[in-house]
């Protein structure tokens, strides 16, 4: 069995890769999990002043081998937030009454406490970030996850990031829920006894405590109904959001999707959990026989973790517990760092079942929930001997249910759950990252949403038994998964969706720019998948590849692209009477045909480095080069025939939609004359379901054209390109790839990787024209803002 074990570990570590670049902080990790990977493959960091953003890109016009990362920033507030206990005037005559109590308990509980003084004065000023969470993905304008941000002086917001750089704060969730508290005079429910006078010092903790957030997690999108002004209802997304008290209490917000804003906010309920000193919170969410339940699972600093019943209102096929379920229930002193929530399928028992672990010290305390005839079956236990010091983080693979912990020296376990006859056990190995980076302390981990990579908050260990001078900060990635296992679970993917497994198609992406070429197995299997099913998805999977493969070829510039050029006048390169055979002098004649040519077309000189980069493209009498030119312009065929082809898909399904949502002959704005004449306009392209598509749209259309004008010009714009459209008078305009309409406004929208061009939905568009401009772009599958 060691030897079996020590395998198992060896094999593991092969894949536990460095993986560049690692991005340095400019301050420290705060909070205590200071690590979050969100659904959209955004890692949000905790520091000192800000919560430094970081985007995983899989960049397919870029040849650089390292991870492509976008980073931005959600700074800290500058001004302190105060939390609302009653009118200004009498808060500041209690605080200074307190601050000069004579009973020590009194005016040194106040003067320590930082709720009650989050300005500082002689301390210094609590700024940085306790805690963030990220929503699903698609709740917030551009489909996208939104970012719940707590800071060391209790603000509770919930940020967007609507224009690539720049973060903006939606809604201050602590002033709001302050200001209903002070509307219903600090009591929960109204048959409550009144609430004792400000003046109390135990009536001024309450009031502090039972609005100073811990913790909050969202939950699950779910559907509720909206009744229309006609009496009809239609289905509303919403997305909940659960805010854990220093109090014990619960507050749980109903959110519109997409959330805008304060008008998004649909109700906010809150619970009493009878938990003393809570410390962590999670959703529960639980699916049987279609049937979905759901509750708050609430873990203390004491010891207990227990379920609490959450009663959703109008949510369209949810249930709730009768009553709270108890997990853990000694009071061992063990506080709950850290819960995860993980649903899974039972092989034995043949249903779904919910597994829950949680952080206690240096142990992880697991529960198993499965709902039998008999009703809810649990089972528990504490997995030990896996770190010698408290685990500091602890982060899950929803997908296949492994849980990663970590402790301060750098350790980090992989816990793997295997089912028994009963309950299940843990396989767990260790990852020591000494081997990996050196060194190091570990402050955090979160794993990417398929399981691909495990980012890493580090800074120095101790070297020769010193501890380092200065801290340096640094987000570190590891990689878990071979190329190997990426490539299969990207071609067996229920998801069917690049840009929601960009973890997973950046392995594959680094593999083709290091091998330079696509593996035989995942070529030959990828036209397997694109024969036997036609997916669009295995089309855009196969693009992804070509490109890459077209960018590993490609030569590296000698210079830097954006270094500016000293030179003061360009370099014509004049004939020479020989050649000769040596690489250098084969790029020299290359050079010279190409400034010839650029010579007799513009009567300029041309630079250097742009004849050598023009050559790669025109020439063919370089004998070193030829074949990596044919080579060359072969991927880039292929790439071409690939976006047609989605090109073409996409072509028959905006037909699709402007068939069934026109009743009578009617202007779409749409210009569907040019794209039926677009796509029968290839003789060799023989579709049959498109030809009868075309034929009924025609047959509607009843010889009439509806062409497209020219807003500079009013000439007709003739639709001869899928990307571009051009007037008699050269009026240019770019086309939106999502209804093939000319985009003639001064913005428009482009996918994450800039691979299209998108217009705005406009007032008069209707609905289905709407929904068409929400999709993602049909190359990449990146959202569009």
């Amino acid at each position: 069995e060691a030897a079996a074990a020590a395998a198992a570990s060896a094999g593991f570590r092969l894949t536990a890769v460095r993986r560049e670049p690692a991005v340095r902080l400019q301050h420290g990790a705060s909070g205590l999990e200071p690590l979050a990977w969100s659904e959209d493959h955004r890692v949000s960091v905790s520091t000192a002043r800000s919560i430094a953003v970081l985007e995983q890109l899989s960049d397919v016009h870029s040849g650089g081998q390292d991870m492509v990362i976008h980073r931005t920033a959600v700074p800290a507030p500058a001004a302190a937030c105060m939390l609302k206990v009653g009118p200004k005037k009498e808060v500041a005559e209690c605080k200074e009454k307190f601050a000069s109590s004579v009973d020590p308990t009194v005016s040194q509980s106040f003067m320590l406490d930082r709720v009650f003084n989050p300005e500082g004065k002689s301390l210094p000023p609590m700024r940085g970030f306790k805690y963030s969470s990220w929503s699903p993905l698609g709740c917030d304008a551009n489909g996208r996850c939104l970012l719940a941000a707590l800071t060391m002086d209790n603000r509770l917001s919930i940020h967007a990031n609507l224009n690539r750089l720049q973060w903006v704060q939606l809604v201050d969730l602590t002033e709001l829920y302050g200001e209903r508290l002070l509307e219903a005079s600090f009591r929960l429910c109204k048959g409550d006894a009144p609430c004792g006078e400000l003046g109390d010092f135990p009536e001024f903790q309450r009031r502090h405590s039972m609005q100073a957030p811990v913790r909050m997690e969202w939950s699950g999108i779910c559907t509720t109904q909206q009744v229309k002004h006609n009496n009809e209802c239609r289905d509303v997304g919403s997305v909940l959001l659960a805010v854990l008290f220093e109090n014990g209490n619960i507050a749980v917000w109903q959110f519109q999707l997409p959330f805008l804003g304060k008008e998004s906010i649909t109700s906010c309920n809150t619970i009493e959990s009878g938990i003393g000193s809570p410390s962590v919170l999670s959703w529960w969410e639980y699916e049987h026989n279609n049937r979905k339940m759901s509750g708050l699972i609430v873990g203390s600093a004491y010891g207990p973790v227990k379920i609490i019943p959450v009663n959703l209102k109008a949510v369209k096929g949810y249930f709730t517990l009768r009553q709270p379920v108890v997990l853990w229930q000694e009071m061992d002193q063990l506080p709950v760092h850290s819960i995860k929530c993980i649903p899974l399928y039972h092989p034995y028992q043949k249903c779904s079942c919910s597994l829950v672990v949680a952080a206690r010290g240096p142990y992880v305390f697991w529960c198993l929930l499965l709902i039998s005839k008999a009703g809810l079956n649990v089972h528990n236990s504490h997995v030990t001997g896996l770190h010698s010091l408290p685990i500091v983080s602890m982060t899950a693979d929803k997908q296949n249910g492994t849980v990663y912990t970590c402790s301060s020296d750098g350790k980090v376990r992989q816990l793997i759950p295997i089912f028994t006859d009963v309950a299940l056990k843990f396989e767990h190995q260790l990852i020591k990252l000494s081997e990996v980076f050196g060194c190091v302390r570990t402050h955090g981990i979160a794993v990417s949403p398929c399981g691909a990579y495990l980012a890493v908050i580090t800074t120095e260990g101790m070297a020769n038994g010193l501890h380092p001078v200065n801290k340096n900060y640094q987000v570190q990635f590891v990689t878990l998964k071979t190329f190997e296992e990426a490539a299969a679970q990207l071609l067996e993917s229920s998801v069917q969706n690049l840009f929601r497994q960009v973890d997973l198609t950046d392995l594959v992406r680094w593999k083709i720019l290091k091998d330079k070429h696509i593996p035989q197995f995942l070529q030959e299997a990828l036209d397997k998948k694109i024969e036997s099913c036609g997916s669009t998805y295995f089309w855009r999977f196969k693009l992804f590849l070509l490109r890459i493969l077209y960018q590993s070829m490609q030569k590296a510039p000698s210079e830097v692209t954006w270094k500016p050029s000293h030179e003061d006048a360009k370099i014509l390169i004049s004939d020479s009477p020989g050649m000769g055979s040596t690489e250098d002098d084969q790029e020299e004649g290359t050079s010279k045909q190409a400034s010839r040519q650029s010579l007799g077309d513009t009567g300029k000189g041309v630079d250097i480095d742009d004849t050598a980069e023009d050559s790669l493209h025109q020439s063919s009498d370089t004998g070193g080069r030829e074949p990596m030119v044919e080579k060359l312009l072969e991927i880039q065929a292929q790439i071409e025939a690939v976006e047609m082809h989605l090109t073409r898909e996409h072509m028959k399904r905006v037909l699709g939609e402007v068939y069934l949502h026109t009743w009578i002959t009617e202007n779409t704005s749409i210009p569907t004359r040019g794209v039926c004449d677009f796509l029968m306009s290839d003789d060799a392209y023989d579709d049959r379901t498109a030809r009868v598509l075309i034929g009924h749209i025609l047959k509607k259309m009843n010889k009439q054209t509806f062409p497209e004008h020219c807003s500079l010009c009013k000439e007709i714009l003739p639709f001869t390109d899928r990307k571009q459209a051009v007037c008699s008078n050269g009026h240019i305009w770019l086309r939106c790839f999502l209804t093939y309409q000319s985009c003639q406004s001064l913005v428009y929208r482009r996918c994450l990787l800039h691979d299209s061009i998108a217009r705005h939905p406009t007032p008069e568009d209707p609905e289905w024209i709407k929904r068409l401009l929400q999709g993602p772009c049909t190359f990449c599958d990146s959202p569009v803002f």
